[in-house]
């Protein structure tokens, strides 16, 4: 599996930018009309059903006996550990301080994919320079100051934290782990465990008194099912089989720009030049990380020619000899 976003794994990671830039808003109303715990895990657990359904009915099979046990670590770690923390934590702190935390996945990410074993990427300069210049563009385009960070609910930068580091963390795990279920089979398994244990979680913390559907909790949940889960969570299982964990996990980045661009076209709301300076510098940013990829694989490539061309036989022709993977081969 290759490190960069091309052909179909690009859709896909173009398809999780938009649609969970979209959420955001959807998340806020959702966590005003609904207990937050509930909210999440019934989300994902109707999701993961639906899902199931369409993957069977298109013919994918079940997952092996095997794969159900990375399936649910993942499901727990991405979606009990890092979503549903994240809906939680909208009580208590604002949208824009929010989405400064969250987009430390993509350092988290990193970090994850360089110091546990068997990836392909590592933590050089140039990646960490893309990573320092796209949450410098987040901080310009949220506009928050230190002080309005720091003044912050502790409860909500703490959980984020913690969501992010768990989101992370999963998303490593997978790539690490790879299943023979289909992307959307795995997606649907991964759902329904992830969003049944965050429910459980809330039935344990008495939500169920408090959960009165209105028409603006029902429509939150429906779009996040839709958009946010089989559509947005399915792409993700889909860009993370097909590329590096550190590029996908640039999402997090792209997502605030997603939602400020909606807001403008939809809601007309004001931008500025900082904005569009901002969302400069994070567009940047993204492909710096994706070209620092390339770059590493074309230094990787280089470096072995020399022991290559050593193994020519007097006429010139290779010796015939196992050949070696690609270095992706592993993840």
């Amino acid at each position: 599996m290759g490190a960069a976003l091309k052909g179909k794994a690009l859709i896909a990671y173009l398809v999780v930018c938009v649609f969970w830039g979209s959420t955001y808003l959807a998340i806020k109303i959702g966590v005003t009309e609904l207990p937050p715990f509930l909210f999440a895990g019934l989300r994902f657990a109707v999701a993961g059903v639906l899902l199931l359904i369409i993957a069977r009915a298109l013919g994918d099979p079940l997952p092996k006996r095997s794969d159900w046990r990375t399936l649910a670590i993942v499901g727990l770690l991405l979606l009990a550990g890092g979503n549903a923390f994240v809906v939680w934590s909208e009580q208590y702190i604002g949208s824009g301080i929010a989405s400064i935390f969250v987009v430390t996945v993509a350092m988290w990410t990193a970090l994850f994919d360089a110091i546990i074993p068997g990836g392909s990427s590592d933590l050089n300069w140039r990646v960490v320079a893309g990573l320092l210049l796209g949450f410098l563009g987040t901080l310009l385009l949220v506009g928050a100051t230190p002080a309005e960070i720091l003044a912050a609910d502790k409860r909500g930068p703490i959980a984020l934290t913690m969501a992010s580091a768990s989101w992370s963390l999963g998303t490593v795990y997978a790539k690490r782990h790879p299943t023979e279920a289909s992307p959307y089979m795995g997606a649907a398994i991964q759902m329904i465990v992830g969003g049944a244990a965050v429910a459980l979680i809330g039935t344990v913390l008495g939500e169920w008194a408090a959960w009165q559907l209105s028409p603006r909790g029902i429509g939150a949940i429906a779009y996040l099912v839709i958009f946010g889960s089989i559509l947005g969570y399915s792409a993700y299982s889909y860009a993370l089989r097909h590329a590096s964990a550190t590029i996908v996990g640039t999402y997090a980045y792209v997502n605030p720009v997603i939602a400020v661009l909606l807001g403008w076209l939809l809601l007309h709301e004001p931008v500025g030049p900082r904005t569009f300076i901002a969302m400069g510098m994070i567009l940047v940013a993204v492909v710096w990380i994706q070209f620092s990829l390339k770059q590493r694989r074309s230094d990787g490539l280089t470096a072995r020619r020399p022991t290559e061309t050593g193994d020519l036989g007097p006429s010139g022709r290779a010796a015939v000899g196992p050949s070696s993977p690609e270095p992706e081969a592993s993840t």
